[in-house]
């Protein structure tokens, strides 16, 4: 008798680098293997105030740390800021915001449990301020929270091992790039 196999939908296929051509990969194989592949970053942002989460505990790599307000990988020929905006809405109930594309860059990142982040990230930064509603799904995010940007690089610098590699990587070493303009770094 031949076992049932999981039936892959277009929200796990992300856009992958195999042998140098873009190709729709399944997003755990992407993350086994470190193949480079497409992602999508939002800090949500009200004055120099940034919107964190604390990933769920059921997530498959980094349960439990902090990372910036969204993250996820565009689904096979999605375009990043459609991406963005769904996953505002699918994490945190967050609807209504513009979000702005501010830069692209690379990182690789090892994220646990042999699984490697190796991603070209679109990154994205919306404006808010506190009225914004939040509705976090369980399934996604354990907790949320606005803390001030500094607060947040310095706490970083203290407790590395409470956030995300990726946090890590946009505050540390590209946070004059991405954010100078916006807060007077």
């Amino acid at each position: 008798m031949m076992s049932a196999q999981k039936q892959l939908g277009p929200q796990d296929l992300v856009p992958a680098w195999v042998d140098g051509v873009l190709t729709p990969v399944e997003k755990l194989e992407a993350h086994q293997r470190g193949l480079k592949h497409k992602a999508v970053s939002v800090f949500v942002l009200d004055g120099d105030n940034v919107l964190i989460q604390r990933r769920a505990l059921g997530k498959y790599h980094t349960p439990g740390l902090w990372a910036n307000t969204c993250c996820t990988h565009p689904m096979w020929g999605e375009k990043p800021i459609d991406c963005a905006t769904r996953r505002l809405k699918q994490e945190l109930g967050i609807t209504g915001l513009f979000p702005v594309h501010r830069d692209n860059l690379e990182y690789r990142a090892d994220v646990g449990s042999g699984l490697i982040e190796h991603e070209v990230v679109d990154l994205f930064i919306a404006q808010t301020d506190s009225s914004l509603r939040i509705s976090p799904d369980p399934e996604e995010v354990a907790e949320t929270k606005w803390i001030g940007f500094y607060d947040l690089c310095a706490e970083i610098e203290r407790r590395p091992q409470n956030y995300s590699p990726w946090l890590r990587i946009y505050l540390t070493e590209h946070k004059d790039r991405l954010f100078a303009s916006m807060l007077r770094l």
